[in-house]
């Protein structure tokens, strides 16, 4: 009879440890299920911040490109010549902002030149669309440091040291051209935004590799 009892109990023990086991399952099932659904509801909300962040910062560069750049002087770009030349040429700007060139383009590919650059292979750079960055020994080093930085990231530009323009730090592209107080001047993004492969390029969507690079 003890024996018996004894084994009741042990069953009845074994059943309560298997109902106290399939309990704690349960509830790691539900508490693994909820924390799945807070990271996925984390990711979604975190996905939908990045997009609609993404979606304004591209409304802004929008409205900034669709304004006029203060300062800024234009060129009518039917008058700049763009034949291919094998001399040198002197262009009324400095640096020049179009004009006939030699056939063969600098690299500008988020290309920073240390050294000074020849106009005529990077005016062919402007006709494809880059934004040519330039400064003078007036310009502060921070600013040319921030600015190369900015340029590296960037394709379809360049930056290079001219030594005789007139302003310390110059933005240029094809028919355009504006002198900036520093690189934090907003009128440097709103130039990027306008003219990187603007709709001044003569010949959009050309290469800015395969050129002429530092030597």
């Amino acid at each position: 009879m003890a024996s018996k009892t004894q084994s009741s109990e042990r069953k009845a023990r074994i059943e309560q440890m298997r109902k106290a086991e399939r309990a704690r399952e349960r509830r790691n099932r539900i508490i693994t299920i909820t924390a799945s659904a807070v990271v996925v509801a984390a990711l979604v909300g975190f996905g939908a911040f990045v997009l609609n962040k993404e979606s304004e910062d591209q409304k802004k560069e929008e409205q900034a490109a669709a304004q006029p750049v203060k300062g800024e002087k234009s060129w009518d770009a039917k008058k700049l010549g763009r034949d291919h030349v094998s001399e040198a040429v002197d262009y009324p700007q400095t640096p020049p902002v179009g004009g006939n060139h030699n056939q063969v383009w600098m690299n500008c590919a988020g290309d920073v030149y240390k050294d000074a650059i020849p106009d005529v292979n990077a005016v062919h750079s402007l006709e494809h669309g880059a934004v040519w960055v330039t400064y003078n020994d007036k310009a502060p080093e921070g600013d040319v440091k921030e600015l190369g930085d900015r340029v590296g990231k960037t394709q379809y530009t360049l930056m290079s040291p001219v030594k005789e323009q007139a302003g310390a730090i110059m933005l240029t592209a094809w028919g355009k051209q504006v002198t900036v107080d520093s690189a934090k001047d907003p009128r440097v993004d709103q130039f990027f935004s306008k003219y990187v492969q603007g709709p001044q390029t003569p010949e959009p969507g050309a290469a800015c590799t395969g050129g002429m690079g530092a030597q």
